[in-house]
């Protein structure tokens, strides 16, 4: 055994280089082997000197010109070179004086994808599967792959790695990518079907299980999923993505405490990320902890100060619990990233309106139904902050403007006589509401909400009488 190989390797490589250059300045040498010049080209290759490595690759089938492996290593480096055509001519002749190396067709398909012949790759690499078996044909079921993607058949690449894993099913590259294009091109059952048979076979192998439960969920069998990613993680503890998805299905399920064991199992197994607290913290929120989905909002906020949308959820969780100072300090934070959102305005439009500040809340409303003028909730806003600042005549108003900007909704019928019975104007108040009933008596709890007391007037409870399930009586 040798006592320092790399070291010998080292020598060796030193003293063929010096031979090299003797050869190259006509000085005497030793004679160099197909090898040699082999290993002088990775050299150079190995190094980034392309220029030099091909200089070595054309002196060595000058020594040896029917060497098709040769003639590939130069290939190889013409296309670094990005000399597609030339690269092309030289496989032409390599390939008649040897057909069987696969790298021939490998750096051919590179070629014809450099020049946007994507078609001839694909028949070049469908034909060449006809020739080799073993982890050659897989090399080109991959190069095959790549080309369909390339060449936007989307399907064929599926096709390609299903193929693969057919022929090796546990070939970890295609188990990785096939998950991905599953779900691209949604043939979930197919994945379902391929990967029970794997699991069939290899039962302990965690990314078939993990493809078959993203498989599941893709189909929206969220329980199904739920349980081969335990699989998955039964096998590999560490297995962050599994438990990633996990969480998301026992969030389509609404089963919010198991979502957040999960979730933060990722925390534990990755580095931190805003998307993984956002997603606890929406847990917390529809569980009513609201304190507890602040505190991993603000995490998620620490790690992406600049996304605006978890700024608005810290504060939708302070005007839950009617904490409106705080609420509009994170409303702030979110509109100086991003100022003319419907939701922000009218949120910080509803803030200010629960804090008597009813001439910055009108503001708020009015940038809203400006900006989208079809806007139901953003007028309905509008206007139920003037009638709480008794500006009757303009809630009024702009009750028979957001008639006409939404096409004639009926909600805003109750609106208009809920702004004539505090207007004092009974009788026409009476005839809108007539209208209202008439069109939509489903939204009457809209028009008793705005104002209770009404059900004291005779001659409304009257008219509410006259209606049963949207018909008279």
């Amino acid at each position: 055994m040798r006592e320092n190989p790399y070291r010998e390797d080292r020598e060796e490589l030193k003293e063929l280089l010096l031979q090299y250059q003797n050869l190259k300045s006509g000085r005497a040498h030793s004679f160099l082997e197909e090898d040699a010049f082999e290993q002088i080209i990775a050299y150079y290759d190995d190094k980034d000197d392309i220029n030099e490595a091909l200089e070595a690759a054309e002196i060595a089938l000058e020594q040896f010109p029917y060497s098709a492996h040769l003639m590939i290593k130069k290939a190889d480096l013409l296309l670094a070179n990005r000399k597609y055509q030339d690269a092309l001519n030289i496989l032409e002749t390599a390939e008649l004086y040897d057909s069987n190396d696969v790298n021939l067709y490998i750096l051919k398909t590179d070629a014809y994808l450099a020049l946007d012949q994507q078609a001839k790759a694909v028949t070049l690499l469908e034909d060449a599967l006809q020739l080799f078996q073993g982890e050659e044909r897989l090399d080109l079921l991959f190069e095959l792959a790549d080309v369909y993607d390339d060449y936007e058949e989307f399907d064929k690449v599926f096709d390609c790695l299903k193929l693969i894993l057919e022929e090796e099913p546990n070939n970890e590259e295609a188990l990785y990518k096939i998950c991905f294009w599953t779900d691209f091109t949604g043939r979930n059952e197919e994945s379902i079907h391929l990967h029970q048979q794997i699991i069939e076979d290899f039962p302990y192998s965690e990314l078939a299980w993990f493809n078959m439960a993203a498989a599941y969920q893709g189909l929206k069998l969220y329980e199904k999923s739920i349980d081969a990613y335990k699989y998955a993680v039964a096998i590999d503890e560490k297995f962050d993505y599994a438990y990633r998805n996990m969480g998301d299905a026992y969030l389509r399920l609404r089963k919010y405490k198991e979502a957040i064991e999960v979730l933060e199992r990722v925390l534990e197994l990755s580095r931190p990320e805003d998307v993984i607290y956002e997603a606890i913290g929406h847990c917390y929120h529809r569980m009513g902890n609201f304190a507890q989905a602040r505190f991993n909002y603000k995490k998620a906020v620490h790690l992406n100060p600049d996304d605006s949308k978890l700024h608005y959820k810290i504060a939708v969780t302070y005007m839950l619990e009617e904490q409106w100072q705080p609420a509009i300090k994170q409303l702030d934070n979110a509109m100086r990233i991003h100022r003319s959102i419907t939701e922000y305005n009218l949120a910080m439009g509803e803030c200010r309106m629960h804090l008597g500040q009813f001439k910055e809340a009108i503001q708020y409303f009015n940038l809203v139904v400006r900006q989208k003028t079809k806007n139901v909730a953003g007028w309905e806003a509008l206007i139920k902050c003037l009638l709480s600042a008794t500006y009757y005549d303009d809630a009024l108003l702009q009750s028979i403007n957001a008639m006409k900007a939404t096409e004639g909704k009926p909600v805003f019928l109750f609106y208009q006589s809920t702004a004539l019975f505090l207007n004092g104007k009974s009788k026409e108040a009476l005839l809108k509401l007539e209208m209202a009933m008439e069109k939509s008596p489903k939204q009457l709890k809209k028009f008793i909400d705005l104002n209770p007391s009404i059900l004291q007037n005779s001659q409304v409870v009257d008219i509410l009488a006259r209606y049963k399930k949207g018909k008279k009586i």
